[in-house]
């Protein structure tokens, strides 16, 4: 997969201006950045992200979807009137986030990029096999929330996109000690 290839591994940073590694609490003084495999793992497994785009007009546009990391991308669908698609026309630059809403546990993780809409078959079929993959009975059941998603973007009800990253950020936090961590690709 692209994203385990060594020559396209990201730059780490840990940003300790808001990390825990300047406060004197015990443990602050070992906060490292979170490797990007744990991160991709979380992306991964995340359920549910907040994806937000900028309308025309300048206003921001900020909604949940689902999404499946595959080949060093995230991938959503959408409709093609729906006002994220329409967003994204006018300007394809977009975050998708997700994470826990913990104070003191878990990471959540920004993905700033570009999204690209995938328009051959091939793309959509791998697309719609990593939904499947990652989101079993909630696409594959007739009782599933999303039953029917493969077949509405194979019909173009559904439009699909990628969005790789070109910096993604992870606010990591474990027991009280936090830590900011900066992927530039």
């Amino acid at each position: 997969m692209p994203d385990q290839d060594p020559a396209t591994q990201p730059v780490t940073e840990l940003d300790a201006r808001y990390s825990s590694a300047l406060n004197p609490r015990p443990g602050a003084e070992d906060v490292t950045a979170t490797d990007w495999a744990v991160a991709r793992r979380e992306l991964e497994s995340a359920e549910i992200f907040w994806l937000s785009t900028v309308r025309p007009d300048g206003r921001l546009h900020v909604t949940p979807v689902i999404a499946a990391w595959h080949d060093g991308v995230l991938h959503f669908s959408t409709g093609p009137g729906e006002q994220k698609a329409r967003n994204l026309a006018h300007d394809a630059h977009c975050a998708l986030t997700t994470g826990r809403n913990a104070l003191t546990e878990g990471l959540d993780i920004v993905v700033e990029g570009t999204a690209r809409r995938i328009s051959e078959p091939e793309a959509l079929e791998r697309a719609i096999t990593a939904y499947e993959t990652k989101y079993g009975h909630h696409i594959t059941s007739p009782e599933g929330t999303f039953h029917g998603i493969g077949d509405s973007i194979r019909q173009g009800e559904s439009v699909v996109f990628a969005v790789a990253p070109a910096t993604a950020y992870g606010f990591g936090r474990d027991g009280g000690v936090y830590s900011h961590t900066r992927w530039t690709f």
